[in-house]
């Protein structure tokens, strides 16, 4: 499934460029872009450019789609941080999944307070 076959879908718009987003790098497979609520001195989101619902989906068809976006997630920790992050996906809106299209918050940027 791409992402032009969820016309409605935020991250979709992101990624096809309908939508302005601070963009901080991209592969052939993934865009990382700075989340427009951060919760951390460096708060990204890093999402397929092909539309999943969310992480488990993802997985299940695509496991070398979700290593890239790791592996993005990683070089932007590395460039805009020190290489210490926490990376998390929420699946589901009990989770608190807002955006129905499987991303990864990144968080860096010094001490994270919270989960251990």
């Amino acid at each position: 499934m791409t992402s032009t076959d969820n016309a409605d879908c935020l991250f979709c718009k992101i990624v096809a460029g309908d939508i302005p987003a601070d963009v901080v790098a991209s592969s052939d497979t993934a865009i990382a872009f700075r989340d427009i609520a951060p919760k951390a001195p460096v708060h990204v989101l890093v999402v397929p450019k092909e539309h999943y619902p969310d992480v488990p989906a993802f997985a299940a068809s695509d496991p070398e789609g979700l290593a890239a976006v790791i592996g993005l997630a990683d070089g932007v920790a590395s460039d805009l941080g020190d290489g210490q992050h926490r990376l998390i996906f929420n699946t589901g809106p009990k989770a608190g999944q807002t955006v129905f299209h499987v991303h990864a918050h990144l968080l860096a940027g010094g001490e994270l307070p919270g989960l251990a």
